[in-house]
């Protein structure tokens, strides 16, 4: 007959409350010190994020408004191609449009337009800068963080970016006037993110850009009184497809968003 050996803990009674001594409980912290001592990073630790830490709440409305601004503009296009052909004031005062702003001067040049054509322009200017004010947030919280996530999109991204870095550097405050030239570069989303890091105040950066965009498209209202007839019978070329252009910009936004989201899923 076959003997088993001793259960140790059969020979004594169970302490009160059913708990063994501790050098007989397994260690529960042997399995976990290496899942502690390597922490999988957080959302928000990714790359492609302007912030260094944890977003605050007014980090995470900051980026909310950037993305904002980007549907809105999507979303105006097909709105700016109908009215530029069908009611150029109206264009102006809903966007502050700088083609718009020219037709407006063609039009005023030739008596097509009534004397309250620079109610127009005054609510243009306003408009134009309706959300510069986030571009300057943006510096104001991140720094330089949101140039970083711009330029690392592409190597080209980058180059354009340091060269409107550079530009914007040299000139200061008066890049608030510059960031309107139309030139193939990123200066705008620059300058204006470099005035919010470097510390400019949100009342002196909106009246600077209030006055550059002013100044701006007086001179665009200038070049179209300047040019006259011949813009104002491209303008009237351009309302007879104006209907067309807008539902091409209309099908060209929905398939892109689509397509890209395909792409995302993908």
């Amino acid at each position: 007959m076959s003997t088993q050996p001793p259960d140790p803990w059969a020979a004594r009674p169970e302490p009160v409350g059913g708990t063994r001594p501790a050098d007989a409980m397994p260690d529960a912290s042997a399995g976990t010190t290496t899942a502690a001592s390597e922490p999988e990073n957080q959302w928000w630790d990714q790359p492609g994020m302007p912030w260094k830490n944890e977003p605050t709440k007014a980090d995470k409305q900051c980026m909310g408004w950037i993305m904002f601004m980007g549907l809105f503009g999507l979303a105006m296009l097909p709105l700016r191609g109908w009215l530029l052909g069908l009611n150029p004031p109206l264009l102006v005062a809903l966007t502050g449009s700088r083609s718009g702003t020219a037709a407006l001067g063609a039009l005023t040049s030739q008596g097509l337009q009534p004397w309250y054509w620079w109610l127009a322009l005054l609510a243009g200017s306003l408009m134009s800068i309706k959300f510069d004010w986030v571009f300057w947030w943006a510096g104001k919280l991140w720094g330089r963080g949101m140039i970083e996530v711009w330029a690392g999109q592409s190597k080209r991204a980058a180059r354009n970016y340091a060269r409107a870095e550079r530009w914007a550097q040299k000139m200061g405050w008066l890049g608030m006037f510059v960031a309107y030239i139309p030139i193939p570069l990123p200066l705008m989303q620059v300058i204006f993110v470099l005035a919010g890091a470097t510390g400019m105040g949100w009342k002196k950066f909106m009246l600077l850009d209030l006055i550059a965009s002013t100044c701006w498209l007086a001179l665009y209202f200038a070049f179209g009184w300047w040019v006259g007839e011949p813009a104002v019978a491209l303008l009237k070329t351009y309302a007879k497809y104006a209907n067309y252009v807008a539902i091409a910009l209309l099908v060209f936004i929905v398939g892109t968003s689509v397509h890209n989201s395909r792409k995302q899923q993908a």
